[in-house]
């Protein structure tokens, strides 16, 4: 809402930053390529959007980010549930991701471009190696967190396993899956764009790095500006899909 004060002040402080951009610019506080003007990148960025390139791009980045994404999500909501409910499999995975958890999983493209090579299935799979671990967190944590009486309650009225899964465990842990989701999101498009930089192909990573081959300044600005708004664009997405899937939950009357 516009008279959110919170809303208003987001707000400010990204147009002071775009105004200081554009004056920094134009008093020629640094050179035209080392800091074009924000008009020349705006310009820019509808110049190619009027070709299709920023498009092109744009998809190509959404896709493979939502395609390692989904991945993420629903191995790791999976694994996470699983080492709750059976013991034998949070014996076998809870050292594994406490491994991986803190390690910079990046690190790991070059294993990744030999194991699967240098198109989409690296890229793809390293965006969801990346992305995976703080699902499982998310949904193991809201799987604990889960009120004893609930469960009990289910299997006194003979509510099969499977049922009590689907219906009282997964929807209690909601809330917790949703926070391992948003963080895993960013993660997957950041992860998504240094693969696009690293092994090139289409994408709004490539583009940058494309750019600055070319020592085109000005188009590198743009594709970080579209890297920027994508993922601003994505983040507000996943938190309205969660306000809606958690209408029920006291975190929603806020």
């Amino acid at each position: 809402m516009t008279n959110d004060p919170r809303f208003l002040i987001r707000c400010g402080s990204i147009t002071a930053l775009l105004v200081a951009w554009e004056l920094a610019a134009r008093l020629n506080l640094a050179t035209s390529f080392h800091l074009p003007a924000l008009s020349r990148v705006l310009q820019r960025l509808w110049t190619n959007a009027l070709t299709g390139d920023l498009e092109i791009a744009l998809l190509e980045t959404l896709g493979r980010t939502l395609c390692g994404f989904g991945l993420a999500a629903g191995l790791g909501v999976v694994v996470g549930i699983l080492m709750v409910r059976i013991r034998f499999a949070g014996w076998w995975f809870e050292p594994l991701v406490s491994l991986g958890l803190p390690l910079p999983k990046i690190a790991f493209l070059p294993l990744f471009v030999l194991w699967f090579g240098v198109y989409e299935e690296s890229k793809i799979l390293m965006i969801a190696f990346s992305a995976v671990f703080p699902v499982i967190v998310g949904a193991s944590a809201g799987a604990e967190n889960v009120e004893r009486h609930l469960v009990w309650s289910a299997r006194s009225l003979g509510v099969a396993p499977g049922k009590i899964l689907w219906d009282v465990v997964l929807p209690a842990a909601l809330p917790q899956i949703f926070t391992g989701l948003q963080i895993a999101l960013p993660t997957a498009l950041i992860v998504s764009v240094v693969c696009e930089m690293a092994l090139g192909g289409l994408g709004l990573g490539a583009t940058v790095v494309g750019s600055m081959r070319m020592m085109d300044s000005v188009g590198s600005f743009a594709g970080l500006i579209a890297i920027a708004v994508l993922g601003s664009a994505m983040i507000k997405l996943m938190e309205q899909m969660r306000r809606r899937l958690l209408v029920w939950h006291p975190e929603s009357h806020r």
